[in-house]
């Protein structure tokens, strides 16, 4: 499965459906299933643990419409991630990476919002 690592609080507002959009300066051509990761760094629980599952359905350069799913203002060369379908899941451990990197996974326990 694709995974993006995500720093803290950002990958919790992700996995608990505040954050619906995630911003980066680059862009993908990949569209869908996608495991938010949460970074080691800052040290925030559940640090280096996947979080969420979540469907990526578009990635588009940021709009200031998009600046209150994305729980930031516009930046230079923004580009959205847009996130549906998220689903918390148990954390548990992954190796983080820069970029969209492939984990594999077994089985993933969901978790009721």
């Amino acid at each position: 499965m694709k995974a993006i690592s995500v720093k803290q609080p950002w990958a919790n507002m992700i996995a608990s459906g505040q954050k619906t959009i995630e911003t980066r300066v680059w862009a993908t051509d990949y569209r869908g299933p996608i495991l938010i990761v949460s970074s080691k760094s800052p040290n925030i629980s559940p640090a280096g643990c996947a979080l969420a599952v979540a469907d990526l359905v578009d990635c588009r350069p940021m709009s200031k419409a998009d600046e209150t799913a994305a729980c930031c203002p516009v930046y230079p060369k923004a580009v959205a991630w847009v996130l549906q379908n998220v689903q918390a899941v148990k954390p548990f451990p992954v190796k983080g990476q820069l970029g969209l990197y492939e984990v594999t996974i077994i089985a993933i326990e969901t978790l009721d919002k």
